[in-house]
């Protein structure tokens, strides 16, 4: 809080204690100068911290880089990963069309890269296989923020092929159908890499750098591990059932045993 506000608080505090005496004003004041005084030093702790905070990520963000290599090698080996992954996260699927899926099944590797001061900014790399859309490689877009923390965007120029454009025709169905029709086809996924209108709210940026990037695997085996779950609650099912059938058995069993013995009692007769 700097001297200005301390004069305001103080004019705040006249206002509000009019029966107080100019000691106990003063007094007020010069403990309102002294928590200033302190914020301060609070304030110059909490910088420093940011900065020790931000030398810390930068030197474990290099000590990553040769496992996020060999993740990535290992990677390649699995056919269809990234859009497996993809599909089955619940934010990026939304986001997915059909012909998006095709096109992503030529994905072969996802690169994550944050700068070197951390603060400025990151990039994300998509390398493709040769495929009927378009004639790049890797496809790459970067978020980067100035001094003043404004964010902006670039990235690569897909070169769609002969009538491949998937973010044109993505924007001619909605323009003509999407009236009509109560669930419109999203957006094509790749109009991510031309949309530079809001670096600040970059989601799929976001999703992809701090939810996917770290930990994939957790989204590729998400179906697995519901199989695994279902087949358990099946099991379960499977006995409570046998249980009831056996239930069943015991009971009818009693019942012939009743029903025999009213017989022969009636033969005694």
């Amino acid at each position: 809080m700097s001297a200005s506000a301390a004069k305001v608080s103080k004019k705040e505090l006249n206002s509000n204690h009019d029966g107080g005496d100019e000691t106990s004003e003063k007094e007020q004041q010069e403990a309102i100068e002294h928590i200033d005084e302190v914020q301060n030093e609070i304030d110059r702790l909490n910088e420093q911290a940011s900065e020790e905070i931000l030398k810390v990520e930068q030197k474990y963000n290099k000590l990553r880089q040769p496992f996020f290599q060999k993740r990535s090698e290992l990677i390649g080996k699995i056919p269809n990963f990234w859009v497996t992954t993809f599909v089955n996260h619940p934010q990026v699927s939304a986001l997915l069309g059909e012909e998006d899926e095709e096109a992503l099944h030529y994905l072969t590797r996802v690169e994550v890269t944050e700068f070197e001061d951390i603060k400025s900014g990151y990039r994300i790399d998509f390398y493709f296989d040769e495929n009927m859309y378009f004639e790049n490689k890797v496809l790459s877009k970067e978020i980067h923020l100035n001094e003043s923390g404004d964010p902006t965007s670039k990235s690569t120029e897909i070169k769609w092929k002969p009538g491949k454009d998937l973010t044109s025709r993505s924007s001619q169905t909605q323009s003509k159908a999407g009236k009509k029709r109560q669930h419109e086809e999203p957006e094509s996924f790749f109009t991510w890499f031309t949309d530079h209108t809001d670096s600040g709210a970059d989601e799929l940026g976001e999703v992809i750098k701090d939810d996917i990037w770290p930990n994939p695997l957790q989204y590729y085996l998400v179906p697995d591990m519901e199989d695994e779950e279902g087949e358990g609650e099946d099991e379960d099912e499977d006995e409570e059932g046998l249980d009831d059938i056996d239930e069943e058995g015991e009971d009818d069993g009693e019942e012939e045993e009743d029903d025999d013995g009213e017989d022969d009692d009636g033969e005694d007769d």
